[in-house]
């Protein structure tokens, strides 16, 4: 047997378990049944001698589980436990024998009429015991190695998790930085237009940039918040360029308190405003629209700008950031599409689990 409990005895336990005691008395109860068939004196004093030796003998085995403490390296600790089985049956009938024979009559070792029946249970016992002590043994290391590929299964889960988690905020760190030089830009565009509601739209963006900040660090949003961050920056987009940006936000109550990834949303609309609207000359259209559909939250945000240029790779980077974030939160139950309008524009579609309803 190559599992052995020598060197660490897995728990350190005085009492039988209900389980080992119940098997043990079923055991008993066999083995009485058994002998009862040769047994020449009463029933009563063959169960008082099985019972007592199977206790005797369950006693032993779960001693040597746990004592003596240490053992030498090439003594497996199974060893003593079925060795120790053996040799307790018929010292625990020798023990037992003097309260059994009664006042006036002959010892055990003399009365050769009681030597039968001492040996047909110490034999049986001794056939007996040990191999439900080797049954014992072999579950328990069942039960050891299972409980240890379970324990390295947990460890293994914990490392992919702290992995993941490391690669989300690795990804959500370079998503801070876009959208801060992006928003730059657009300051910068205001000051070099000079147009007289720059201050006013610089002190929205100010603000506008405090609120959405700290959103930048969090692991988890809902629809509602990323639509109220979107709302304020399409309403600054639309006092920079007034004449050339219109948008609508269309999202039930239902959606509204779905969770889904910070700046997800916010990262569509920044890229059709940037890389759709504001290069066209005649300026365009955002619709956003939000849905529940067979257990997924769909977020469609459709441009009228310039679509995909052949010689643009603009919408590389955000995109394939949100695509990886997504992929390591839902799995392959998430996706990001796009779909080519025509005459002009794009629609981005993005799908992630939808949560229940209660």
């Amino acid at each position: 047997m190559n599992y052995s409990p020598t060197a660490n005895p897995p728990q350190v336990r005085l009492l039988p378990s209900r389980q080992r005691s119940l098997t043990v008395l079923l055991a008993t109860l066999l083995w009485t049944l058994l002998l009862s068939f040769g047994w020449k004196g009463t029933y009563t004093e063959l169960l008082l001698q099985t019972s007592t030796a199977a206790i005797s003998a369950l006693i032993t085995f779960c001693l040597f589980e746990q004592w003596p403490r240490n053992l030498p390296q090439r003594l497996p600790r199974w060893v003593i436990q079925v060795v120790g089985v053996a040799i307790s049956i018929p010292l625990t009938l020798l023990i037992l024998s003097p309260a059994l024979t009664e006042p006036g009559a002959l010892p055990l070792w003399q009365d050769h009429s009681r030597h039968w029946s001492f040996l047909l249970i110490a034999v049986t016992g001794m056939l007996f015991g040990p191999w439900l002590a080797m049954s014992a043994l072999l579950r328990q290391r069942d039960i050891a190695v299972r409980e240890q590929a379970q324990f390295f299964e947990r460890q293994r889960g914990a490392l992919e998790h702290q992995a993941l988690n490391a690669r989300l905020r690795l990804l959500q760190s370079q998503v801070a930085p876009h959208f801060l030089f992006n928003t730059l830009a657009n300051v910068q565009e205001l000051v070099e237009s000079s147009s007289p509601q720059a201050p006013a739209l610089l002190n929205n963006l100010i603000a506008y940039l405090r609120a959405a900040v700290p959103k930048l660090e969090s692991e988890q949003s809902t629809v509602e918040q990323e639509l109220t961050l979107v709302q304020a920056y399409l309403g600054l987009m639309q006092m920079r360029m007034p004449d050339r940006l219109e948008f609508s936000i269309n999202a039930g109550d239902e959606v509204r308190s779905q969770s889904c990834l910070p700046m997800s949303l916010m990262s569509l609309v920044e890229n059709a405003v940037r890389h759709g609207i504001d290069p066209s000359e005649e300026g365009g259209r955002i619709d956003i629209e939000i849905k529940l559909e067979q257990g997924l939250c769909i977020a469609t945000i459709t441009d009228s700008g310039i679509g995909i240029q052949d010689n643009s790779n603009s919408l590389g980077t955000g995109l394939a950031t949100l695509r990886e974030r997504l992929q390591l939160t839902y799995g392959d139950s998430a996706g990001l599409r796009l779909i080519d309008q025509q005459p002009t524009g794009l629609c981005a579609e993005l799908l992630f689990p939808a949560e229940e309803q209660i």
